[in-house]
């Protein structure tokens, strides 16, 4: 099978126009493929698609793709790159119709991006089916020509190492327990040599007196973990490194403060944070980035039994701040208050951490951007430089971050606690709710640079972003990873 692109015309009558690979193409069967798109109805618009079969005997089946004005770039409303956001698309699209063609093999277009032509491809073609009988038939998407490979292998490894974050969050949480989570990790850096991934037990836990997480996973029956991984992609070892830290609740009943059971089962996906920030390392580590990064991810259940937290407990952190859990169910934030603590230990040059938080940043931006809480406008500038190319200052990843406040307004919030020095949740219980998370997580950083990313918004797909498939949307991997790569060009850091 073959995938071809083709721009829309700018004006609305007119020819439209093929990439050079369609051009080409048209050229090897006669003019053949022009004159079929010219009889066979209106233009191609943007994302929709024509196939046709028997023009040459080596691609039986040809789909061409809209996609969309040749010169879409920047797009400043949207804060994204357009063109290349088109590119993702209407390649995914062409790739699943040839799988339901149930063709293996399909080459594609590199339409002028190869790099989005194959995150477009990879991205738009992953399924999780590992437990169906019956499974769409796996295609292998391959360039289509030479001329732009590297770029076209570095798409792959960007949407593979996103795709692998999604078969985490999508896989059941009695496939994916804290300990599995930790050892489907370490086996995929296994082949790497300056990677070093530690499975830290419950009995280390307690030596570190992660007394918040602890007290989080004393309700399941299934052991805490505590993963550590440490990338020495550096020149220097001693370098400091930029740490990511995700929260890890394998499954999130929402303990005694029990969640309403309709849509309880998409919590298998709490421990998004760990799956985006560990498949970020992995993909740093395919792609050999010059830097250090260190990787924690409390890992743990959050379950209802006679020995869970109740409502109205006190525990005791890592740095020794106590805490009143009021609500249970704001569970992630107690895993992190030690996680962030432990981060401390290595000298960071930034701390990012990432997280299925609050209900409420989903309600303040919905799927559209992942909600970024900082402290430093230089690591903000790097965040969302990453999603942006320096020359024309546009969105790269398409995977967009949007800045959230963090004023000391939501500080007294969590810090006016009749028994401890914090309360798990703000005291005007839903109002600003993602804020008053970001604000408790603050008063575990002494750090000058670290930012809190609210992915609760971004954790599934349901039909927002046209290259993935529904289900668990493992983002914001390729935003982190980029962030990452960014972090390592920079001298002046």
């Amino acid at each position: 099978g073959l995938v071809l692109g083709i721009y829309s015309s700018e004006k609305d009558e007119g020819a439209a126009q093929f990439t050079s690979a369609g051009d080409a193409f048209d050229r090897l069967v006669s003019g053949k493929l022009r004159e079929l798109l010219s009889v066979c109805g209106p233009p191609l618009k943007k994302g929709k698609t024509r196939m046709f079969h028997g023009l040459h005997q080596d691609f039986p089946s040809v789909v061409v793709v809209g996609l969309g004005k040749k010169n879409a770039g920047v797009n400043d409303q949207e804060n994204w790159n357009e063109g290349k956001e088109n590119i993702r698309a209407a390649v995914a699209v062409g790739c699943r119709q040839l799988q339901d063609l149930e063709i293996p093999c399909v080459e594609v277009d590199p339409c002028g991006d190869a790099q989005a032509a194959a995150e477009g491809a990879v991205l738009g073609l992953h399924e999780y089916n590992e437990l169906k009988q019956k499974k769409k038939p796996a295609v292998t998407p391959q360039l289509h020509g030479s001329a732009e490979s590297e770029a076209w292998q570095k798409g792959v490894i960007y949407a593979e190492g996103q795709n692998l974050a999604r078969y985490l969050m999508e896989a059941p949480a009695n496939y994916i327990t804290p300990i599995k989570f930790a050892e489907h990790i370490e086996q995929k850096l296994r082949s790497f040599s300056n990677v070093k991934v530690h499975i830290r037990p419950e009995s280390w836990i307690t030596t570190q007196q992660m007394g918040a997480f602890l007290s989080v996973a004393k309700g399941s029956s299934e052991p805490p973990i505590f993963l550590e991984i440490h990338y020495l992609g550096g020149a220097n070892t001693n370098d400091s490194p930029l740490v990511f830290v995700g929260k890890g609740v394998t499954f999130d009943s929402g303990g005694i403060s029990l969640k309403p059971s309709s849509g309880m089962d998409a919590m298998r996906a709490d421990m998004g944070g760990a799956a985006t920030i560990c498949s970020a390392i992995v993909t740093a580590a395919a792609l050999n980035l010059p830097l250090n990064i260190i990787g924690l991810a409390p890992l743990c259940e959050n379950m209802p039994s006679g020995k869970a937290n109740k409502p109205g407990d006190v525990v005791r952190a890592k740095n020794g701040k106590t805490i009143q859990v009021d609500n249970t169910d704001a569970e992630g934030r107690l895993l992190l208050a030690d996680a962030l603590c432990y981060a401390h230990d290595f000298n960071a040059k930034a701390i990012v951490n990432a997280a299925t938080l609050t209900g409420a940043m989903d309600v303040a931006l919905g799927s559209a951007a992942t909600g970024v809480f900082t402290n430093s406008s230089w690591l903000w500038s790097h965040l969302y430089e990453a999603n942006h190319n320096n020359n024309s200052a546009s969105i790269l990843t398409g995977d967009r971050v949007w800045r959230m406040p963090l004023f000391e307004h939501y500080t007294k919030q969590v810090t006016d606690c009749p028994l401890a020095d914090l309360s798990n949740i703000g005291k005007y219980s839903r109002a600003g709710g993602a804020c008053t998370a970001a604000a408790f997580l603050k008063e575990f950083v002494t750090a000058s640079h670290w930012a809190h990313l609210d992915i609760a918004g971004v954790m599934s797909n349901k039909d927002e972003v046209p290259y993935l498939r529904k289900g668990m949307a493992g983002r914001p991997t390729r935003t982190l990873v980029e962030f990452a790569a960014r972090l390592s060009q920079d001298s002046h850091s």
